[in-house]
């Protein structure tokens, strides 16, 4: 028995001591850390719960509303400090975007939006993390016995966080049309927009509301999911090029300064994504809700 247990932890570690093939490595840092040990075999299975998903999702949201506290508390009529000049800029152009957007009560709509576009901002700016340290701590805490076999760092390159988000836009969606039009005013417009009241257009009109509801919560979650997904697998293909000789090309000075430029003027550009995805999330997010506010 003791032959058979020495046996197995030996190719064990010759298992973990041969270096990976770039589909290895790739596929190493796309996959999720959940309950059931494996990759999500389906795009919807509600039995699997993607544990490094829900932990850094939570703490940026946790660390949002504690900033967003930190600004209102420390707010002052005096000459602002430059945390309070970017928080003030921040809620003036939420403001004022709401404004624009939605006519009608924006009471918590407004902070809805600011807490969505600061939140979403923290979620992707994780993606600037480089893609080796998640891996290199994993093996670092795997030597105090904590065994990590993935961690995916970045909530918005998985599918289940931002359809979860675009779908919680969804029900507020429902929920002010409700509030604004009642029932019977909802359902009413579903049976007779875009074509009109008629009894036999109603099927059609029905059909196409339908199509139209689906369609927002699954383009706002894809749209975000697929932008942050393409730049983490970019970064991760600039990281090979850093890495060339652990697949043996005699090719390390030329693939450390490849990874090193393109990984920095990626890293610039993708900044530019982080807040342009953010904004396009909120603005969507207050289009949607202020056309719910409007009647056909």
């Amino acid at each position: 028995m003791s032959s058979e247990v020495n046996a197995a932890a030996g190719a064990a570690h010759q298992a973990a001591s041969v270096p990976l093939t770039p589909t290895a490595y790739i596929a190493e840092h796309l996959q999720n850390l959940n309950n059931i040990g494996g990759a999500q075999t389906s795009v919807i299975d509600f039995s699997i719960i993607n544990l490094d998903t829900i932990f850094w999702a939570s703490l940026m949201g946790l660390i949002t509303v504690f900033l967003l506290i930190l600004a209102a508390r420390r707010a002052s009529p005096g000459v602002p400090g430059r945390f309070q000049c970017l928080i003030e800029m921040l809620v003036e152009m939420v403001d004022n975007q709401t404004k624009s957007i939605v006519h009608g009560d924006r009471s918590f709509i407004a902070p809805l939006a600011l807490f969505v576009f600061c939140w979403i901002i923290l979620l992707n700016t994780l993606d600037l993390v480089p893609v080796d340290w998640v891996y290199g701590v994993n093996q670092f805490i795997g030597g105090f016995g904590v065994h990590v076999p993935h961690h995916k760092l970045v909530p918005t390159t998985d599918l289940n966080a931002t359809f979860g988000m675009s779908f919680s836009v969804l029900l507020l969606v429902f929920f002010y049309s409700f509030k604004a039009k009642g029932l019977g005013g909802f359902l009413h417009e579903l049976v007779s927009a875009p074509f009109g009241a008629k009894w036999y257009l109603a099927p059609f009109n029905l059909i196409l509301n339908i199509i139209e509801y689906i369609a927002k919560g699954v383009s706002l979650g894809m749209r975000l999911f697929g932008n942050m997904y393409a730049g983490e697998l970019l970064f991760l293909l600039i990281a090979l090029l850093g890495s060339m000789w652990t697949f043996n090309l005699d090719l390390y000075m030329l693939g450390f300064v490849g990874n090193v430029i393109a990984g920095s003027a990626w890293a610039i550009f993708h900044i530019l994504v982080i807040l342009l995805q953010a904004f396009i999330f909120m603005m969507l997010t207050l289009v949607y809700i202020g056309q719910a506010h409007s009647h056909h």
